[in-house]
């Protein structure tokens, strides 16, 4: 399927060339924090989207229990393990904090990570010292919410750029509203929460919503065969790849959810909605880009 801009309504950013001499440090360092037993393939997803998406280097920091696991999944990929015990993750020291972001164009957390008092402690030291964009989804979410870390400001007064990745369920928890008042005014919603966090916001679902509080940009492209485990995980992989690339949280966000959406309806072309799995879009990803770049060039050229 040929992707016309046109459909996809005024707004959506331009996707920056890639440079012809540029280097892995050119195109962006960026880590995903996540996994836990049982729930390693979401940071497996996530890293490799990364990569398919354009980062330079990728690097997923696990629970060491699981880091032999992610290590095999996909061998362009580099791993840290975080220490752990046989009742899951420990805590993060914030020499271990620094050593995450330190050195990195963007990091993301949530993708597998679980819920507990250490997770916590990692999601609130990210948001207090990480100094490059952040992008934060799932458990994450799931763990800000809980504590109510992103309506303190947080990410407003630091100054730097929050991407939160929210499905319906998610929203309801980080802002108190049932799941049918979100869905009866999904862009004011998003919205306002963008607003009140200083975050950009990205309200998963059919017809992603993508707004920064004074911008929003609505998802004209995927497909219901996208509803299936792992695949939000891959979006937080395409959005970090793109902020550690140099784009800017908006422009990152709605990028990536449209590219994500093209490879969903060329994974659904060839496998069908019903037989899509995440792990597909991996595959589709090129498929995507190929579209985005081509759409670009003839309207550089119109």
């Amino acid at each position: 399927m040929k992707f016309d801009p046109a459909i996809a309504g005024v707004g959506l950013p331009a996707l920056s060339p890639r440079p012809a001499a540029g280097h892995k440090g050119t195109f962006g360092k960026v880590a995903i924090v996540g996994g836990s037993v049982g729930m390693s393939g979401a940071v497996c997803l996530s890293s490799v989207a990364a990569l398919r998406a354009g980062s330079g280097l990728v690097t997923a920091v696990v629970p060491a229990a699981i880091q032999p696991l992610v290590a095999m999944y996909e061998p362009c990929v580099m791993t840290c393990g975080l220490a752990d015990s046989a009742a899951g993750l420990l805590p993060v020291a914030d020499v271990q904090l620094r050593q995450i972001w330190r050195g990195r164009d963007a990091v993301a957390a949530g993708p597998g990570l679980g819920q507990g008092p250490a997770q916590l402690g990692l999601v609130r030291g990210l948001l207090e010292s990480c100094e490059c964009p952040l992008v934060l989804d799932a458990d994450a979410l799931n763990l800000a919410a809980a504590e109510r870390l992103l309506l303190a400001g947080g990410s407003a007064r630091a100054g730097r750029t929050i991407v939160l990745t929210p499905h319906p369920g998610e929203f309801s928890r980080l802002t108190g509203l049932d799941v049918s008042q979100i869905e009866a005014d999904r862009v004011g919603v998003a919205s306002e929460f963008a607003r009140q966090s200083g975050a950009v916001v990205v309200l998963k679902g059919p017809g992603t919503v993508v707004t920064d509080g004074l911008r929003a940009w609505v998802n004209p492209t995927g497909n219901s065969g996208m509803a299936t485990a792992g695949s939000g995980d891959v979006l937080t992989g395409i959005v970090v790849s793109l902020l550690g690339q140099g784009l800017a949280g908006f422009e990152a966000a709605a990028i990536a959810v449209c590219a994500h959406g093209l490879a969903g309806d060329a994974a659904a072309d060839r496998w069908t909605r019903r037989a899509l799995i995440a792990s597909d879009l991996l595959d589709f990803l090129p498929d995507a880009w190929r579209q985005l770049d081509q759409s670009e060039s003839e309207r550089r050229s119109s």
